[in-house]
């Protein structure tokens, strides 16, 4: 007589009934801790193809010229640019900005600057926020108190450590005019 074959069970399945194995919290998760960051370059790009759909030719003159400044200084270093680099390019932009729309001033040419101010709103939008004026004194007093300065002749001590802490944060014209005041020279 052929022997009935042996069927085997499989044990049941644990059930979790933590919550944070439900569909609802993984999905959450993953949305929150898995979202890929987009680089300020590809934030750029994308603002490039808005401007184009949306055909707004002066938002997308300077998108192009901010482009254009990014590559230039990608091809001249033979990098790719970060992020904090694209950063330093973008307030160096705003930096000769800021002085043409002085010389249009003293020339008298209202048009002109009125154009180099619309194009700092369209960079700063891809700034960091500034820090007011109370958040600047209180990071010089924190740098002036971490590295021990107590002359002039600390300041550019006092202006490294600021540097890279407040990069893209503030105009750094300011800041070394507050060192300075601060630190009595």
């Amino acid at each position: 007589m052929p022997h009935a074959p042996v069927v085997v069970a499989a044990p049941a399945a644990r059930v979790r009934t933590d919550a944070r194995h439900s569909p609802l919290w993984r999905a959450r998760w993953r949305a929150t801790h898995l979202r890929p960051t987009v680089s300020l370059k590809d934030r750029i790009n994308e603002e490039v193809k808005t401007a184009m759909r949306a055909q707004e030719r002066r938002r997308l003159g300077i998108l192009r010229l901010i482009t254009a400044a990014i590559k230039q200084k990608e091809v001249d270093e033979r990098i790719t640019l970060d992020d904090a680099q694209v950063l330093v390019t973008l307030e160096k932009m705003v930096k000769q900005r800021r002085d043409s729309i002085q010389q249009y001033q003293a020339g008298n040419r209202p048009d002109l600057a009125e154009q180099e101010q619309f194009e700092i709103g369209i960079i700063q939008g891809f700034l960091p926020a500034q820090l007011s004026e109370a958040e600047i004194d209180a990071a010089v007093e924190g740098a002036i108190a971490a590295t021990g300065a107590a002359s002039a002749r600390d300041m550019g001590k006092v202006m490294g450590a600021l540097k890279s802490k407040l990069a893209g944060q503030a105009d750094m014209t300011v800041v070394s005019a507050r060192v300075r005041q601060k630190l009595g020279a």
